[in-house]
């Protein structure tokens, strides 16, 4: 027997040690789990496309581990968006007990809880690492659970797409006049905010954005980064490609579960959820690192007429105005939204003072 072979017979004896044998009697009231050759069988739905790199391969990772780790005490079978219910129909699926869980981003819920949106970016708001230091140490995740408890939900972070891009356009952007009457493809708190720069927003899926583009329909798009960039096309077809993604500075995803589901569980496997649900979101945020670097570099190489922009900072500077009044007309209009921009303001301050002297700090005199 091998070393590897040693070490799954001892993890396997451990969790059969540890209970996790008794793992089907111990359901919430209503509930009934599908036993399929595990104690417990889930169905995951996700927002992501078939195979879609990082994302929806993420999620699958996320389900072996935690298939591995508990040694098929928990099996989840992952489905892509539309394979079960549609890319965006997985909060009410999961909150209605249809399926057990999915993979998705809060900010898409905006429309039903509007202070979900911080939870995954906002305008403007926290890096990836700063994120995650809100959401682990700071009482973030606590109060993400007391907003998602009336919906019969759990959330639990799941993978991330780290710093995103400002987008693609077809026209040079050196002032906030330029942006005036621009056709952009943006979602969220992103579009809200350059709505009230004169843009007109424009929804689409990911599939539609090429041709949008290329037709004329829109003037401007935002997607993820070079990467998914890069293999939509997107070079192919405009000239400009901006930077910083003031947008989404550190978008994270979410794995929700069904109450009466995660309550289920045994502690021990809650604990494998989560670890196997951080190391997939460490794993993510390098995937999205160093393939963004590598295709920024193809992108140079293989279309140098594409110009790489960083937005003024006379329009930085606008948009960020522009983000605190969206923000406090949100803020107006709903009371969680409120209480978490608080509480997310309040930790931003705190953290600031660290990020000042440590990583704003170091990385101008590395770049000198």
């Amino acid at each position: 027997m091998t070393k590897k072979s040693e070490q799954a017979v001892s993890r396997r004896s451990f969790l059969k040690a540890a209970g996790v044998g008794a793992v089907a009697t111990a359901l919430a009231p209503g509930y009934s789990p599908r036993a399929k050759g595990a104690q417990f069988s889930w169905r995951m739905v996700t927002s992501w496309p078939p195979n879609f790199p990082i994302l929806q391969t993420g999620a699958e990772r996320f389900a072996d581990l935690v298939r591995e780790m508990s040694g098929g005490a928990l099996d989840i079978q992952v489905f892509a968006g539309g394979e079960l219910v549609p890319p965006l129909g997985g909060f009410e699926a999961v909150s209605s007990g249809t399926v057990e869980a999915a993979n998705t981003a809060s900010y898409y819920w905006a429309g039903i809880v509007p202070a979900a949106q911080f939870f995954t970016a906002v305008p403007f708001g926290f890096t990836f690492d700063q994120m995650m230091d809100w959401l682990h140490v700071g009482g973030g995740l606590e109060l993400w659970e007391e907003i998602y408890e009336p919906f019969n939900l759990v959330p639990v972070p799941l993978i991330t797409t780290s710093m995103q891009m400002g987008g693609w356009f077809n026209k040079e952007i050196n002032s906030v006049e330029d942006l005036q009457g621009l056709k952009m493809r943006i979602p969220g708190l992103g579009g809200k905010v350059y709505e009230k720069a004169g843009v007109s927003v424009v929804l689409l899926p990911g599939s539609e954005i090429f041709t949008a583009l290329q037709t004329g329909t829109i003037d401007a798009a935002e997607w993820v980064g070079p990467y998914h960039d890069y293999l939509f096309g997107f070079p192919q077809i405009a000239k400009y490609y901006y930077h910083p993604g003031w947008h989404e500075p550190g978008t994270t995803a979410e794995f929700m579960v069904f109450k009466p589901a995660w309550d289920s569980l045994p502690k021990e496997l809650q604990t494998i959820v989560r670890a196997a649900a951080a190391e997939t979101t460490l794993w993510s945020f390098g995937q999205f690192e160093v393939e963004n670097a590598r295709h920024l570099v193809k992108i140079a190489e293989e279309y140098p007429d594409v110009e790489l922009r960083r937005f003024p900072d006379e329009v930085l500077s606008t948009l960020r105005g522009y983000a605190q009044e969206v923000f406090d007309e949100l803020s107006e209009q709903d009371a969680d939204f409120a209480r978490v921009r608080e509480a997310v303001e309040r930790f931003a301050q705190e953290i600031d003072r660290w990020s000042n002297v440590s990583i704003e700090s170091y990385l101008p005199a590395v770049q000198q």
